[in-house]
């Protein structure tokens, strides 16, 4: 009977420095592979050069590395790059790189699929079949920092966790690919150029406070009416606005970091002064700046691009305010690439 692999990246660097000494070898050895692992990206343990053959051999015999294998990566005529990854189990996910003329970010996915029922999402259509493992969000990172640096010559500079899924709804995952993703043994990044973007799961924006997080956070907030933000994103009814607001409260209370609102305008939906005025208001209660996101169609239904002129009456408001907003326009469109469009459609 052939005995259940283990994935090795679910194991410590301490359990791995453990095996090798059950194993009659050095501790060190684990030092080795658990480099090999995480700071090298390696595959399979053939790439592990400076172990000795019969290690590898035994490597082989008890463990497997579940990496993904990027199985279609698309160009826009922007530069923007989407990544199809399929899982070690078939499954498939997408990840993009974002190009701009100073830095490179990667948009990377939580989960397959995703747990929440926006109904102006694409991804939202599709049913969550599971969280990703840490290792499997850290695999399209590192995927996206060598298409960086194959494309435009240098290593990835930003990370949004902007993808499919709901992060906070994966978050014991999504933290240890964080911390593998900063350590100097992993990618050594910053965490200040990581953001998180939820639907504002607000007892888990707590818990992100709690944990003393170094990554910025971002809120899809899309309106700052109870009765419209419920019709949009039906699940928000279970985190009302009021809750929404304490917690991000807690976040700068504890973090002092702004929090970023993600903010798409509709036709005829959130494009009315009741609505201006209720997200100005809104972005009194915590130091914040807003994006207003350019929306993608993902069918011929009720959500549509509002005109330039309501766009501009937001940004007029929330100025006169004082708060920072700007206009992002979306990327890689023709790639089913941009937010809220990444739907496996291959």
């Amino acid at each position: 009977m052939e005995i259940q692999k283990t994935d090795i990246r679910a194991l410590t660097k301490e359990q791995l420095r453990e095996f090798f000494v059950a194993n009659g070898d050095k501790a060190f050895r684990g030092n080795q592979v658990y480099e090999w692992l995480w700071n090298k990206g390696a595959h399979s343990f053939e790439d592990m050069t400076n172990v000795a053959k019969p290690t590898r051999e035994m490597l082989d015999k008890h463990f497997v590395i579940n990496h993904i294998m990027v199985d279609q990566m698309q160009r826009s005529e922007d530069g923007t790059v989407k990544n199809a990854v399929r899982l070690h189990d078939g499954l498939v996910v997408e990840s993009v790189l974002i190009p701009t003329e100073t830095r490179t970010t990667a948009c990377v996915s939580s989960q397959v699929g995703c747990s929440l029922d926006c109904n102006f999402c694409a991804t939202a259509r599709l049913k969550r079949m599971r969280n990703l493992g840490p290792d499997e969000i850290y695999d399209q990172v590192v995927a996206i920092d060598k298409e960086s640096r194959l494309y435009h010559n240098h290593p990835l500079s930003n990370i949004v966790f902007m993808g499919m899924g709901e992060p906070l709804m994966n978050y014991n995952n999504v933290m240890k690919a964080i911390e593998k993703i900063t350590s100097p043994e992993g990618l050594g990044m910053s965490p200040k150029r990581i953001t998180l973007s939820t639907s504002g799961v607000s007892k888990m924006i707590r818990k992100l406070a709690d944990d003393e997080v170094k990554f910025k956070l971002a809120v899809s907030l899309h309106s700052a009416i109870e009765e419209t933000r419920n019709r949009i994103m039906p699940f928000t009814k279970n985190f009302p606005l009021t809750e929404l607001r304490e917690s991000l409260e807690y976040w700068y209370l504890k973090t002092k970091s702004r929090v970023t609102y993600e903010y798409v305008v509709w036709d005829g939906i959130n494009d009315d002064k009741k609505s201006i005025d209720a997200l100005v208001r809104f972005c009194k209660y915590v130091p914040c700046k807003v994006n207003l996101i350019e929306y993608n169609p993902i069918d011929d239904g009720e959500f549509q691009q509002a005109s330039e002129q309501s766009i501009n009456a937001y940004i007029k408001a929330l100025e006169a305010a004082g708060i920072v907003a700007k206009v992002r326009r979306s990327r890689g469109k023709d790639i089913d690439a941009a937010c809220g469009q990444l739907a496996n459609k291959g």
